[in-house]
């Protein structure tokens, strides 16, 4: 390996790849509320193609993977690239994020591929308001159960990705605190984007990390501590007495770009830089004209030299190309 840094000299070893743009929910603050057009199968990366890219990112020392959507686990025949993925040798982090919905129907399969670890998408523990942010197409229950599944098979640590809406969801701060206590959960979370799709959100939704952890103050000191695996950008810290962690994720409020380590390889073949920019490089053109591996490195070292320094949410510029269901988050 010889290890990848952009014009910046930040270390890039983190590859996020979407497996698909499709989804079995339709949460308000990732997909727009009239859908979107969905990419025919045809313009789909085969399993075997995000195979060969994934191996040329790790021979540059690219070590970690995520796989993502839309939702993964809608993918058919998932857990075959997870044995894929998890087969090449310089591989040595290989998680998933997930609704949660599928988790329990495959979590042991998948812990069986090769997977390490998961992320869990959850918004809210009230059934009521579950449908109401996701669409109205999934049930709590199942993702309950996915996510003692998912830690019953020792895909563990499971995180618990919590976007915080002010007027949806943010009254649930505090028992979500108390199940890093009470269950021994690890939460994280994270600020409200400013975007869905080509919509932009209503500012009064938007709540700061400080104004999370100003609330959650009357459950006790939160002291840092470091999360025992993780690629990200989120800071930890524990409740006394806690077994489990609360993670903040900060993208506007404090932007973490100066850490940025990834990639973000879309279900159609593109090679992006940073989730906030439209910069691009194709991968599945080459791919499906045979570009050799030495081609396809070279390509992958283009997307990182794209790499901007950071993002511009704070100056109003907001990515118009892609909603997030189609970016892998």
């Amino acid at each position: 390996m010889t290890g990848l840094s952009d014009s910046f000299q930040r270390p890039i070893n983190y590859l996020r790849i979407s497996v698909t743009d499709r989804c079995n929910l339709r949460c308000v603050y990732c997909m727009p509320q009239d859908g979107v057009k969905l990419m025919s199968h045809a313009d789909i990366l085969t399993y075997e193609e995000i195979r060969t890219v994934a191996q040329a990112a790790a021979e540059l020392g690219m070590n970690k993977v995520r796989i993502t959507g839309g939702e993964p686990l809608v993918r058919l025949g998932l857990p075959g690239l997870v044995a894929m993925l998890a087969q090449i040798e310089n591989i040595d982090d290989l998680s998933l994020t997930t609704n949660g919905t599928l988790l329990g129907r495959y979590a042991g399969e998948l812990k069986s591929a090769g997977l390490r670890r998961v992320n869990v998408s959850l918004d809210t523990i009230k059934p009521e308001r579950f449908s109401a942010i996701t669409g109205g197409d999934g049930n709590l229950d199942d993702v309950l159960e996915g996510i003692e599944v998912a830690r019953s098979v020792g895909l563990n640590p499971v995180k618990l990705n919590n976007v915080v809406i002010s007027g949806v969801n943010d009254d649930e701060l505090l028992d979500f605190a108390r199940k890093t206590t009470t269950d021994g959960w690890h939460v994280r979370f994270i600020e409200l984007m400013p975007v869905v799709g080509e919509k932009e959100v209503n500012p009064s939704q938007f709540i700061s990390v400080g104004e999370m952890r100003q609330r959650l103050e009357i459950l006790g000191e939160l002291e840092p501590c470091q999360p025992s695996v993780g690629n990200g950008p989120a800071r930890y810290f524990q409740l006394p007495g806690a077994k489990g962690t609360i993670g903040f994720i900060t993208p506007v409020s404090e932007h973490f770009c100066v850490e940025c380590n990834r990639l973000r390889l879309t279900a159609d073949g593109k090679l992006r830089s940073c989730l906030l920019s439209e910069n691009e490089v194709d991968l599945r053109q080459p791919l499906r004209g045979g570009v050799s591996s030495a081609g396809l490195k070279e390509l992958i070292e283009e997307a990182v030299a794209l790499k901007p320094r950071r993002h511009h949410l704070a100056e109003g510029c907001i990515p118009k190309d892609r909603p997030f269901s189609q970016v892998g988050g």
